[in-house]
């Protein structure tokens, strides 16, 4: 008999699989302290939360028959996953079950944003019958901008075409064959705020991402458009949308979620009479909370008998000799993915991993799940996990090729990396040294001895005298500190890199202000 401890309020109706199995007995106590938790947590098999319950690692120590935490949800940030990770815990969640509610939830504030509904709405239960201060305007024909076209924001299209406008679609992974399989057309970001009438975010919040909607965007907009932001507060900056609506640029905006939550009530979005708000409301219905439950009840029951399962959020077993041999490599493979990903241009189409040496005499799939995780996490942050990176990449019409090959060029293992996109193919190869640890030893086939960690910088320039000094002058008047540098040439006077290591993030300006140097073509921050 298993026993499984449900510490949050959980829809009933979603658990009852786990009531109806006759090899479980579940308990239900919700409120508990860290301490209160770690008492009875041993007791237990599994344990199926919301966000309330913090999962530490004290819990996860106490929790000695703990074979899997369920989150009936998405985030799950109140888990410690490293922790359940060390101990063989598996973690899974419901990436699904909120899908169509919070895209439901983006079109009611889109249309409430058209028509002024909740400030109508409050005018008239105040007793005043007006009719002529909430024009609103139709969603026919116009141009919906949508950031972000997985999952939420692929539904959001299909809802949009049905009220006739027109969509275009930005994400780092779309390409035009995407584009015209999901009936929308392939933009960018300032194609988006250039052309769109609504906005409409649904990307997860990473560095990439907060504030991709900002200063510099607003100034580019359409007047006029509206905003919509059901996906994580901080990918619009605020504070940018709030001159843009005073100054007349953006006509209105609607926000389930924000940069702090619950916001304060001096925040300028609570009391302005162009942007709707509402309590982080996108997963909040009877559907999705069911949902959820049920997904994460189902996945409990095949881990505990040792079924086949899938949504689980940190790291699969892998059998002890296998782990031992490619351990090493794990955090060399994610960097490899993560540097890779932040210097190559365009929408990604393939994904081509070589293994020599080696590591051509085991089972190297592990492997593949942290050079994946490295890629996709750039682009879609702590969505992207050990488990579900081969999906993400599927899911989104990228390619992943796999080899094996016996050239090493002198390394005991090698592993090569490209990266294909609608605009470019880069590369990178990365080893481990005896004594050294981690290197990346060749990037777009120039040699180099990097190593992936901290902030670097890298440049694509033409050979010529001077140059090492003139960038070096330009870093060091903005009091920026080189740590290491690496040149890589294959002729004199040709093409030729160079690879910083450099203390602190270096910011856009000083970047910019490298790209105008003479005989410069690209400058990138890399940050491991």
């Amino acid at each position: 008999m298993f026993k499984v401890l449900i510490s949050d309020p959980i829809s009933d109706q979603g658990i009852q699989l786990l009531h109806d199995a006759s090899d479980v007995q579940v308990d239900k106590q919700t409120g508990l302290s860290e301490d209160e938790l770690c008492a009875i947590i041993g007791e237990y098999d599994a344990l199926l939360v919301r966000s309330q319950t913090k999962v530490t690692r004290r819990v996860m120590e106490a929790g000695t028959k703990l074979k899997a935490v369920g989150r009936a949800g998405v985030g799950v940030d109140n888990i410690d996953l490293e922790a359940a990770t060390e101990r063989g815990i598996v973690v899974i969640n419901a990436p699904d079950g909120n899908t169509i509610s919070t895209c439901e939830h983006t079109f009611a504030m889109l249309m409430s944003l058209a028509r002024n509904i909740p400030q109508a709405y409050k005018k008239t239960v105040g007793g005043e019958w007006d009719r002529k201060s909430f024009l609103g305007v139709e969603l026919r024909n116009k141009v919906l901008g949508i950031v972000g076209m997985g999952r939420i924001g692929s539904e959001v299209a299909q809802r949009a075409k049905a009220f006739g406008m027109e969509v275009i679609g930005y994400d780092p992974f779309m390409t035009e064959e995407r584009a015209e399989k999901l009936g929308v057309k392939a933009g960018s970001v300032d194609d988006i705020v250039t052309q769109a009438d609504f906005i409409t975010v649904h990307t997860p919040l990473t560095n990439e991402t907060r504030h991709m909607i900002g200063k510099e965007q607003f100034a580019k907009m359409k007047k006029g458009a509206r905003i919509i932001n059901c996906a994580r507060g901080g990918i619009v900056d605020e504070n940018a949308l709030m001159d843009a609506i005073n100054a007349g640029v953006v006509a209105g905006a609607a926000f389930d979620v924000f940069e702090e939550e619950p916001p304060t009530s001096e925040h300028p979005f609570l009391n302005h009479p162009k942007v709707i708000v509402t309590p982080h409301l996108g997963a909040s219905t009877v559907e999705a909370q069911e949902n959820v439950a049920i997904d994460v009840s189902e996945q409990l029951l095949h881990i505990l008998r040792n079924e086949p399962f899938k949504n689980a959020v940190n790291m699969p077993a892998v059998p002890g000799d296998v782990l031992k041999k490619l351990q090493p490599y794990f955090v060399v493979s994610e960097k490899m993915g993560s540097f890779l990903a932040q210097i190559t241009e365009g929408a990604l189409q393939e994904i081509q991993i070589n293994f020599s040496g080696e590591l051509t005499d085991v089972d190297t799939s592990t492997l593949v799940r942290y050079i994946l995780k490295g890629v996709l996490s750039y682009h879609l942050g702590s969505d992207v996990n050990l488990v579900n990176a081969n999906h993400l990449a599927k899911s989104r019409d990228v390619h992943i090729v796999r080899q094996k090959s016996s050239a090493t060029k002198g390394f005991t293992n090698l592993i090569t990396l490209t990266l294909k996109t609608n605009k470019e193919e880069r590369s990178i190869a990365g080893t481990l040294l005896n004594g050294y640890g981690a290197r990346i030893v060749a990037i777009d086939k120039y040699p180099v001895d990097i190593e992936p960690s901290g902030t670097l910088i890298l440049v694509s320039h033409n050979d010529k005298p001077g140059m090492i000094g003139r960038l070096g002058t330009v870093l060091g008047n903005n009091d920026v500190n080189i740590a290491t540098m690496q040149v890589g040439r294959k002729i004199i006077g040709g093409a030729a890199i160079m690879a910083l290591n450099v203390d602190k993030h270096v910011p856009k300006e000083v970047l910019d202000e490298l790209s105008a140097l003479p005989e410069m073509k690209t400058v990138k921050e890399v940050i491991l």
